[in-house]
């Protein structure tokens, strides 16, 4: 089984910046690759970025690419979301996500609001 815990969310203006975390409890973190998806009030959860196991492949959703960078660090278990230059329509809850032993495993979310 794999738990996913994420942070960082909050409040912040337009143009700022916040960095997620997605902290997992599996000693096979390494093995996993990493998914950050986003659900708006009212839409679909979208997917926003993606980081291989041992982070050589990235990629990103058109609509935040060169804003965001996903990253890891597999001593500490850990994903980061650096958002940049943030926008209105980046209002979200924010997700993480890896699947393991066929088993699809999501964290409790975190809500990051960027004020119109």
């Amino acid at each position: 089984q794999v738990q996913l815990v994420e942070s960082g969310g909050g409040l912040m203006q337009a143009g700022g910046s916040l960095r997620l975390s997605c902290a997992a409890s599996r000693f096979t973190f390494s093995s996993l690759t990493i998914y950050w998806y986003r659900q708006a009030p009212g839409k679909e959860r979208e997917l926003v970025a993606v980081i291989s196991s041992v982070g050589g492949y990235t990629n990103y959703a058109d609509s935040v690419k060169g804003r965001f960078t996903i990253s890891r660090d597999n001593a500490k278990n850990t994903v980061y979301l650096q958002m940049n230059s943030l926008k209105p329509e980046d209002t979200a809850v924010y997700y993480c996500n890896a699947a393991f032993r066929g088993s699809n495993y999501w964290g409790q979310g975190t809500q990051v609001t960027v004020p119109s």
